[in-house]
């Protein structure tokens, strides 16, 4: 950086009336010359100065720059105020670097330094941001027993953080603190709850929400309306969709692409692609050009229509609006094809893509070596395993069970293979392994490759103990799924939930009423439930006995 500075150096310092300096600044390159004239002033510029800069380019986004230009400012031996700290602290929450950020808050304490509440939030954001929500709750509980005055902006950042790691119920609850403590929850607050509502498909809720809202005179906005609709249509409630899009109407919202773009996901989903269709002229009609996220969704619903040279058409109509296609849009392309067993094709658009500079994720992969595996290439497939296992994306367990779902002969090929070309696998491809042999009945081999996964290093975990004792239980090896059920505790892995049901199931499916009455009591000891399987079973026994087995 120190090169570039210097070379941009010769440009005048941006001035203002009365020689005051100018921090407006369009380009960072500017940021950077007034910076180097700032550091070769005698006597320094106050650290007050060196803020209004730091502040300029913190707005401007380059947060890389803003923690080289604050470690230079502390090697002129400038002081740097509880202001720059906050500068640096959010420049390293923006770079994802929380810790760093919380490492400076810890160097304000020490130095004397109080925090203001715009610290406190940038910390908190930064934390939420990373999904660490207890720890920005403890800041948060820690501001209000300091006495600080919080606002609307650190409450409404707390419930973004909840929101956001599936906690729901929390989140409610928080709104409610928020009313508790004076303070009226926005707009913001609401939209936040009422989308995480929504995408967990707790639409009654959401509903008495909104009328609460509504209620306390808060007027829904485009967001609102938005969040509800794509809710009402996901769960195919398209009536209560269709009666918040006119009251959206009559309150005098207009749609705007996200409305546009969820109806037209609608559509398709319904398979009205025609309908769909008219739609996007609607919208252009209305001035509002489709997006990326538009198009594809017609691309993928003409796709799994098997329209493939229509969806290719729509692909086209896009490239020459300006749009272009991304990696969700080539992978339905690629899908359309794999669809049809035109795997050549696919392998074209998969091959375009790449040109393009469009990298395939792991849905484009598993979608190739799916449709590999269907027309029974499974040399390409495995080329293409290769190929993820060398330049990634990380392999998933789709792909091991994509590879795995072809003959058991094959499959068992493949899983040498894999072993003998140097791959380091984990456990899961073994757990999959297990699972297709328990379910073709090849329960010794699958015996033999459990058992042979302490000798490669690995041990069972909670899910392959599991599917290991299904498969002895279905095959009628009771007494050889006991003991390995029995077993699981002295290779610190406990039984869980699951494991109990399966092993009750099995003694139960062959009348073993005794073991299983006695493993049931055993269970619900440890605090886990029978299940819905379980239970109808035991149903079963008493009503075929006419008495109680629990007795």
């Amino acid at each position: 950086m120190a090169t570039h500075i210097e070379a941009l150096s010769k440009k005048p310092m941006p001035v203002r009336g009365k020689g005051k300096i100018d921090y407006r600044f369009d380009k960072v390159d500017d940021a950077l010359i007034l910076f180097k004239k700032m550091i070769g002033k005698y006597p320094k510029p106050s650290i007050v100065e060196f803020n209004k800069l730091l502040g300029t380019v913190v707005r401007m986004k380059h947060y890389a720059i803003v923690v080289s230009m604050y470690r230079q400012i502390e090697l002129l031996g400038i002081s740097h105020d509880g202001y720059s700290m906050s500068i640096l602290i959010n420049g390293f929450c923006q770079l994802g670097r929380i810790d760093f950020g919380l490492s400076v808050f810890g160097k304000m304490l020490k130095l004397g330094v109080e925090p203001s509440v715009v610290t406190f939030s940038t910390l908190i954001n930064g934390l939420c941001n990373q999904s660490k929500i207890s720890e920005a709750i403890s800041i948060f509980d820690g501001m209000t027993e300091r006495g600080y005055q919080l606002d609307l902006i650190v409450y409404n950042t707390i419930l973004k953080g909840l929101c956001k790691t599936g906690n729901t119920d929390r989140a409610v609850r928080f709104l409610r603190l928020m009313e508790g403590t004076g303070f009226e929850p926005d707009i913001v607050a609401y939209n936040t709850i009422l989308d995480c509502l929504c995408k967990e498909g707790l639409l009654k809720e959401a509903l008495n929400l909104f009328s609460e809202m509504k209620v306390k005179g808060i007027r829904p906005d485009i967001i609102t309306y938005n969040c509800l609709i794509h809710g009402m249509c996901n769960s195919g409630q398209q009536e209560e969709a269709t009666r918040l899009l006119n009251e959206m109407i009559d309150n005098n919202i207009s749609l705007d692409i996200v409305t546009y773009t969820i109806l037209i996901d609608a559509l398709c989903t319904e398979g009205m692609i025609s309908k769909a269709v008219e739609i996007v002229d609607t919208m252009r009609k209305q001035g509002i050009e489709p997006n990326v996220v538009t198009y594809t969704t017609l691309v993928d619903a003409r796709c799994k229509e098997g329209m493939v040279s229509k969806a290719e058409d729509i692909v086209d109509t896009m490239i020459k609006r300006g749009i272009e296609p991304d990696v969700i849009t080539y992978s339905a392309l690629v899908n359309g094809h794999c669809l049809q067993n035109e795997m050549d094709k696919a392998r074209g658009v998969f091959n375009l893509m790449i040109e393009k500079g469009c990298a395939p994720d792991i849905v484009t992969y598993n979608t190739m070596i799916n449709g590999y595996c269907k027309g029974k290439r499974l040399d390409e497939a495995m080329e293409l395993f290769h190929e993820i296992s060398r330049k990634g994306p990380i392999l998933d367990i789709v792909t091991y069970s994509t590879l795995f779902q072809s003959h058991i002969e094959e499959a068992l090929k493949l899983f040498e293979a894999m072993r003998n070309s140097g791959l380091e696998l984990d456990i899961v491809p073994y757990t999959i392994l297990i699972d297709g042999l328990c379910k073709v009945g090849h329960i010794k081999v699958a015996e033999e490759l459990f058992h042979q996964l302490s000798n490669n290093g690995f041990k069972p975990d909670v899910y392959t103990y599991c599917i290991m004792i299904n498969g002895l239980c279905k095959d009628g090896l009771l007494d050889e799924a006991y003991t390995l059920f029995g077993s699981m505790g002295k290779n610190d892995c406990s039984p869980d939930s699951c494991c109990y049901n399966v092993m009750i199931q099995g003694f139960l499916r062959n009348s073993y009423i005794s073991k299983a009455t006695q493993l049931l009591t055993e269970m619900v000891v440890k605090g886990f439930c029978a299940d819905i399987f379980t239970v109808t079973l035991f149903i079963d026994l008493i009503l075929h006995f006419n008495k109680s087995i629990l007795l």
